[in-house]
């Protein structure tokens, strides 16, 4: 294997849509492949084929969650403070899951699908009606809020600044969504907060005030199951563990299942005889619900640290490296998809990764991004007549969220 030049912390490249072919040459050329980093980062191993990517994601022996799981060097003091479900690995991290996996469940959910299903087409019905729009700002993002802000039983009017909050953590590397970017020196005065964010500040004292009135009562709500259950290990939620949940279920609650939809929405645009089945046979949503979040690959990475000296790829990996499972890559794998740069809504079997894949960190809101997916392409095709972009889509500066900021369309409806 010769060596292969090219810098995945370079967001330029991602900003640009143009990460693709660097993820086809590093699984060909290089599947387990150092990235230097400026500092005070130290670099990474990236990981682009499917196999590895679940490999290294089922084995938190080896590749711990605990040092963290993006990109930024944590120390002990900020583990500490920072960390979240996601940052922990073993008994703590089961007994967090634990704690709403039944409100994520599939029976939880489909007693409330007819509901979703009724918040799905307020949601369409008032875009549809203007006739040009952003899709973005119309419909992938007010229908996942709704579904968030009814979970969390908050009032509906809060919904622009939740959306606002997460735009601004997740989008800590986009000059026009950050209030400091990552990058900045100033962002050290934040480093004891999640992503380096100053909203999440304000996001953890709008989960307190919550906290505060529901603590000790008999709501049915995320809130107040997480402030009066005890986690099965015994050891009630921390205020820490509790701001760093909140804030979790605020951002992975929103940006993903929204960015999904954008990306599904803008695949269908440009492949017309795939949008054309859907409509013609609906019942093909489920699975083409599948093909859409391989596709939309709304989280680029997640990293993992290596606890022990280890061989992956054929390269030697030292206690301590960064190690970075590109699920985007992983589900553009020739080895395991057909043609994979194909958007195909009958594709089947799609074993993507994009919640990761049997691993013990499968993303707990599965069934629930499945679900507004769903329900929203059931609702909004039959409703479509013609569509067509109206200006330039943009995305999110970011290697770790796969974001469409704006989506400017056409649409007659049927």
């Amino acid at each position: 294997m010769g060596h292969v030049d090219v810098d995945l912390a370079d967001l330029d490249l991602f900003e640009r849509n143009a990460a693709w072919p660097v993820f086809a040459r590093l699984r060909r050329e290089a599947p387990v492949h150092w990235n230097p980093e400026p500092a005070p980062n130290s670099g990474f191993w990236s990981v682009t084929r499917h196999a590895d990517i679940v490999a290294v994601d089922r084995d938190t022996e080896t590749f711990t969650s605990t040092r963290f799981v993006n990109l930024e060097e944590v120390d002990d003091d900020q583990i500490r403070i920072r960390r979240s479900m996601l940052e922990s690995d073993g008994v703590r991290h089961r007994a967090l899951r634990k704690l709403l996996l039944r409100e994520f469940g599939g029976p939880a959910l489909r007693r409330f699908e007819d509901f979703l299903r009724d918040l799905t087409a307020v949601t369409v019905d008032a875009a549809l009606d203007k006739g040009e729009f952003d899709f973005v700002t119309e419909v992938s993002a007010d229908f996942p809020i709704q579904v968030l802000a009814r979970l969390l039983d908050v009032p509906e009017g809060d919904t622009g600044q939740l959306i606002k909050w997460g735009n601004q953590i997740i989008g800590n590397t986009d000059p026009e969504y950050a209030e400091v970017l990552l990058s900045d020196a100033e962002s050290e005065r934040y480093r004891n907060l999640p992503f380096r964010s100053p909203a999440s500040l304000e996001v953890f004292e709008y989960g307190r005030a919550l906290a505060r009135q529901r603590r000790g009562g008999d709501g049915e709500d995320l809130v107040s199951k997480l402030v009066n259950r005890v986690p099965v290990d015994g050891e009630p939620l921390s205020a820490t563990e509790f701001d760093n949940y909140f804030l979790l279920l605020v951002v992975a609650g929103n940006e993903t299942s929204r960015h999904t939809i954008s990306h599904g929405m803008h695949a269908l645009l440009h492949h017309p005889d795939q949008l054309r089945l859907l409509q013609e046979d609906p019942s093909l949503i489920p699975g083409a619900v599948e093909e859409i979040l391989r596709w939309a690959s709304p989280v680029y990475h997640f990293r993992r640290t290596a606890t022990r000296d280890v061989e992956l790829g054929g390269q030697p990996i030292r206690a301590g490296d960064k190690v970075v499972m590109w699920f985007a890559s992983g589900n553009r794998d020739e080895a395991v998809f057909d043609d994979p740069d194909r958007f195909d809504v009958t594709r089947s079997p799609n074993p993507h990764v994009t919640f990761g894949k049997n691993s013990p960190h499968f993303c707990l809101g599965a069934n629930l991004a499945r679900l507004e997916v769903r329900l929203m392409f059931e609702t909004l095709l039959p409703r479509l007549k013609t569509v067509e972009p109206a200006g330039e889509v943009t995305r999110v500066r970011s290697n770790f969220v796969n974001g469409i900021k704006q989506f400017p369309i056409r649409v007659k409806a049927a």
